[in-house]
């Protein structure tokens, strides 16, 4: 950073001043566990030397918040994927079920908006579906953080909700699936060999909640890679250029998910533990009655609090995952 070439190279340069924000970020922790540390053995000399009680429970409350801060920076470094550091763009899909599974769609939509508004990440809508009726078709997110895709990757797969369906007036309980995708933002530096002719790219109108139209040109972008079948849209960047190299985007890091589950050589950088996304393989439950409950099939992990899952408090299950993914 200090060389006088530099910003010569501007996008160079803020991959670099990241980087060591990053790292920065890193040894301030962890010469903040080092104090703390420091910190609760004078106030137990003391105690110990005064022979006064009354610290005691300050020298516990103190170990405590200790404890959770190494266990947050542990899980840090579970983080060591390839691309783990990266954007992360989540897909979602309403299953079967109907109104109640694009109900659930939206659900799921809110849930992960509200986690990255926790972490303090910016998510933005790249692509979305809805119904006029209720919920959402589909909907893809970029989420934009250090870290967000390492977190985000256990999240792929079927999850499944149990509830009382406010569409069904005879007040039945229903199961609903929604299935969600995630693939990490690839850096402008990384580029897939892709044949021209492989591509169908189609445009259209970008539409807005319930299905109306919001803009008048068809700026929004689909491309389908005819050899694999996969498929990727961008409607909410300002021009169809924009829309085309985000979906071109993605589309790349689709190829490189496949390219890697091939060789199965670098699976756990790309994806973590790879599960088959069809109904009945959830790997998580969502009850709402007749008892509150959110369960992990992987990890076994439960919580009662249900709703606190919905607006995003799922830290424990991505933290699980992790560990889970590391034995």
């Amino acid at each position: 950073m200090s060389k006088a070439n530099f910003w010569e190279d501007n996008e160079k340069a803020q991959k670099l001043l990241q980087k060591n924000k990053s790292l920065k970020e890193t040894i301030f922790e962890f010469e903040n566990l080092e104090n703390s540390l420091e910190d609760i053995k004078v106030l137990m000399e003391l105690s110990l030397e005064e022979e006064d009680l009354s610290l005691e429970k300050e020298v516990n409350t103190s170990i405590e918040e200790l404890n959770s801060n190494i266990e947050k920076m542990k899980i840090k470094t579970l983080l060591s994927g390839e691309y783990d550091k990266n954007n992360a763009i989540l897909s979602i899909h309403a299953g079967s079920g109907g109104l109640d599974a694009q109900d659930w769609a939206k659900m799921l939509l809110r849930m992960y908006t509200r986690w990255a508004e926790s972490k303090g990440y910016k998510a933005s809508i790249l692509d979305i579906l809805s119904d006029p009726e209720a919920g959402i078709k589909s909907a893809t997110i970029l989420i934009e953080g250090t870290n967000s895709y390492g977190y985000l990757k256990g999240e792929k797969g079927v999850h499944r909700i149990v509830r009382i369906s406010p569409f069904d007036t005879s007040g039945k309980r229903h199961t609903s699936f929604a299935s969600v995708d995630v693939i990490p933002e690839l850096d402008d530096d990384i580029e897939v060999d892709i044949n021209p002719s492989d591509l169908k790219i189609d445009t259209y109108r970008a539409s807005g909640a319930g299905g109306q139209h919001v803009n008048k040109t068809e700026s929004a972008v689909r491309i389908t890679h005819l050899p694999t079948g996969i498929v990727v849209q961008c409607q909410n960047q300002r021009s169809q250029h924009l829309n085309k190299d985000k979906a071109m985007k993605m589309l790349m890091a689709k190829l490189i998910e496949l390219k890697e589950l091939e060789q199965k050589e670098k699976i756990e950088d790309i994806q973590g533990e790879y599960s088959q996304i069809s109904w009945g393989s959830q790997i998580r439950s969502y009850v709402f009655q007749p008892y509150t409950l959110v369960k992990d099939h992987r990890t076994n992990v439960e919580v009662g609090n249900v709703q606190g899952v919905m607006d995003g408090n799922i830290d424990i299950f991505m933290n699980e995952y992790l560990k889970y993914t590391k034995k």
